[in-house]
C-alpha cells in the first residue's frame, strides 16, 4: 500500500472518530458559523471601524445574544412561569365563556361552528389543570435545553468571527479548492444567508414590536406577546394568525366585541398589509443596500419553500438550515456550470 493510501485511511478512521465525539455539537457548531456567515458584512465593518477582529467578533456577539437569543429566553422563562402558577378555576371560565359564545355564533361565522365543536368536545374541563402543568413542564425542560444550546451557539459564533478567515484559508488549501471557487461558493452561501437572517431579524423585531405595542394597550404584557408574535411570524403563510387569532376568539368570550374586532383588523391591515407588504421590503432593501451590499438576485419563492422544508425537517432552527442547504446546493451546480463553459472554451 502506498503512502497515500496510508494517509487516505488514517484520514477516514480519524474522521469517523472525530464524528462519534463531535456529533452532540455538530448542528450547533453548523448553526453558529451558518449565524456567522449570515453577519460576515457586518462583521468586516466593524473590523474597519475599530481596527481590532476581536473587539468587532465580541460587538457581533453581544449584539446576537440581545437581538435574538435574550427575547427568546424571557418569553420561554416568563411563559414557564406563567403556566405553572396559572389559576385553574380561570382557565375554566374562559373554557365555559368560549363554549357559550360558540353556542351563540352570529349568522356571519356560522361556518366556524363545526371546527369550534369539535376543538371544544376534545376537552375535558377536568382535565386542564393535568394539561397546563404537563406543557408548563415541557416547556421547562425545552427551556433549560434552549438555553444551554444558546449559550454554545454564542460561543461557537464568536469563535466563527475571530478565527473564521483562518479556518476557511486552512481548509481551502488542504481540499485544494481554487481560489475563484471558493469566492463563488463563499459569496453566493453568504448572499443568501445574509438576506435570509436579516429578514428574519426584520420581520421579528418589527412586526413583533407592533402587536406588543397593542396588546399592551389592551392591558396585556406587551413585551411577552410581542415575543410570541414576532416568532410565530416568521412560520410561512399562518404566521401571526397564530397569535391574533386566539387573541379574538378570547375577548369575544370575554363580551370584549370591540377589542376583539380591533386586534383582528389591527393585525390585519396594519401588521400584515401595511408593516409586512409595504414598510418591510423597503426596510430590507436598505439592509441589503447599505450592510450586505450585493447585487445578487435571490429567488424569493425558493428562499420561501427552502424555509418551510428547513422547519419541517429541522425544527426551530430549519428557517436557517434550509436556505443554507439550497443555496450552498444552487452554489455547487453554478460553479459545474462555469467549469464546464470554461472547458468547452
Amino acid at each position: 500500500m502506498t503512502p497515500q493510501y496510508i494517509i487516505l485511511s488514517l484520514l477516514a478512521f480519524s474522521l469517523y472518530w472525530m464524528y462519534l465525539l463531535y456529533q452532540p455539537f455538530l448542528l450547533t457548531i453548523m448553526i453558529a458559523a451558518l449565524l456567522a456567515v449570515s453577519t460576515s458584512s457586518l462583521q468586516r465593518r466593524l473590523e474597519q471601524q475599530t481596527g481590532s477582529v476581536l473587539l468587532a467578533s465580541i460587538i457581533s456577539t453581544a449584539s446576537l445574544a440581545i437581538l435574538f437569543f435574550a427575547p427568546l429566553g424571557y418569553f420561554l422563562t416568563t411563559f414557564t412561569l406563567y403556566l405553572s402558577n396559572m389559576d385553574i378555576t380561570a382557565l375554566e371560565k374562559v373554557y365555559v365563556n368560549i363554549s357559550d359564545w360558540a353556542a351563540h355564533l352570529p349568522s356571519y361565522l356560522a361556518f366556524l361552528q363545526p371546527f369550534i365543536d369539535d376543538t371544544l368536545g376534545e376537552i375535558e374541563t377536568n382535565q386542564l389543570a393535568k394539561h397546563t402543568l404537563s406543557m408548563a413542564g415541557t416547556i421547562g425542560s425545552y427551556s433549560a435545553g434552549f438555553l444551554k444550546n444558546a449559550l454554545l451557539i454564542i460561543i461557537f459564533y464568536f469563535f466563527s468571527h475571530f478565527y473564521g478567515k483562518t479556518i476557511f484559508t486552512y481548509f481551502r488549501r488542504v481540499i485544494q479548492l481554487p481560489q475563484q471557487d471558493a469566492t463563488l461558493l463563499s459569496f453566493e452561501l453568504s448572499s443568501v444567508m445574509s438576506v435570509v437572517f436579516y429578514s428574519i431579524l426584520t420581520t421579528a423585531v418589527f412586526e413583533g414590536a407592533l402587536f406588543g405595542i397593542a396588546v399592551a394597550f389592551m392591558g396585556y404584557n406587551g413585551l411577552l406577546f410581542g415575543i410570541m408574535y414576532g416568532f410565530a411570524s416568521l412560520i410561512p403563510v399562518v404566521g401571526g394568525g397564530l397569535m391574533w387569532i386566539p387573541f379574538m376568539i378570547f375577548e369575544l368570550s370575554q363580551g370584549n366585541t370591540g377589542s376583539a374586532l380591533f386586534i383582528a383588523l389591527y393585525s390585519l391591515v396594519v401588521i400584515s398589509f401595511i408593516a409586512d407588504t409595504i414598510i418591510k421590503p423597503v426596510i430590507i432593501k436598505e439592509i441589503n443596500f447599505r450592510i450586505v451590499k450585493t447585487n445578487a438576485k435571490m429567488n424569493e419563492i425558493l428562499i420561501f419553500f427552502s424555509i418551510i422544508a428547513g422547519l419541517s425537517a429541522f425544527g426551530f432552527w430549519g428557517m436557517i438550515l434550509g436556505p443554507a442547504i439550497t443555496a450552498f446546493f444552487l452554489a455547487l451546480l453554478k460553479l459545474i456550470d462555469l467549469r464546464q463553459k470554461i472547458t468547452n472554451v
